[in-house]
């Protein structure tokens, strides 16, 4: 690999960064290269890693998919590889952040809806621009938009291709938490912290039920929850024990 995304490992958590700051981190086949193999090999380190968080260098976090190649024809590994890439990411064990700071446009967007959680700066920059380059979206747009903030606004963001800043991507679910552009760095250790604090175990059997049971009909979803959850942790009596000694804080 060379160094198009960086992996950065600290008390339990891996970065991974897009990094073409000159190209606004667009995101071409040599990238998802990358990516992908990144990508399957924190799906095997569950032990050592409880957390991934996605973002880019510089001054975005990726101005989306490389127009250049798409306009001279991509070689893909297999048919369908980005979307492949993604999917790897938005199903892996560990509960995933996508922090988004700058332009955040299109398959970009695509991109960062693989995240259990949308960190977002003040000054983000949210866009689904397909229709202003006759494209639709084959890398899950269509489907994770709408999970998130509702099938009209998905519509009337997708119809517009407007922009959406950070604000207003948090009151209309587009993102979990925005925070300062001052403050992104800080927030974003603290918010990490705050994960990697609680059960690894439970992080992943929940993140699995969620998925799991995505669509089902309640009924079907309660008997998965009951009947296929995967019941306590190896860590569970000890985490007890702390609290009841005092070196567990609550909250």
């Amino acid at each position: 690999m060379t160094d198009l995304v960086l992996r950065h490992d600290r008390d339990g958590a891996v970065t991974l960064t897009l990094n073409r700051p000159d190209k606004l981190n667009a995101l071409n086949v040599e990238v998802f290269v990358e990516l992908d193999a990144h990508v399957k090999e924190l799906a095997g380190e569950t032990d050592t890693v409880g957390l991934v968080i996605l973002r880019g260098a510089g001054r975005c976090f990726s101005a989306g998919h490389d127009l250049g190649d798409i306009s001279v024809g991509e070689k893909l590994p297999e048919p369908h590889y980005q979307s492949k890439v993604i999917e790897r990411m938005a199903n892996l064990p560990q509960p995933v952040i996508s922090a988004v700071h700058g332009h955040c446009y299109t398959g970009a967007l695509e991109l960062a809806l693989v995240g259990d959680i949308i960190f977002a700066a003040e000054g983000a920059k949210f866009a689904d621009t397909h229709a202003k380059w006759a494209l639709t979206p084959v890398w899950g747009l269509s489907q994770r938009l709408p999970r998130r903030v509702g099938t009209y606004r998905a519509r009337e963001l997708m119809l517009t291709c407007r922009t959406v800043g950070g604000v207003e991507a948090e009151r209309i679910g587009l993102a979990d938490v925005c925070v300062p552009d001052v403050d992104f760095d800080a927030r974003l250790d603290e918010l990490a912290a705050q994960i990697l604090a609680n059960s690894w175990f439970s992080h992943r059997a929940n993140k699995a039920l969620l998925v799991e049971t995505d669509g089902l009909p309640i009924d079907a979803g309660l008997a998965h929850e009951i009947f296929r959850g995967r019941g306590r942790g190896p860590d569970m009596q000890a985490r007890i024990a702390g609290f009841q000694n005092k070196t567990v804080k609550q909250g």
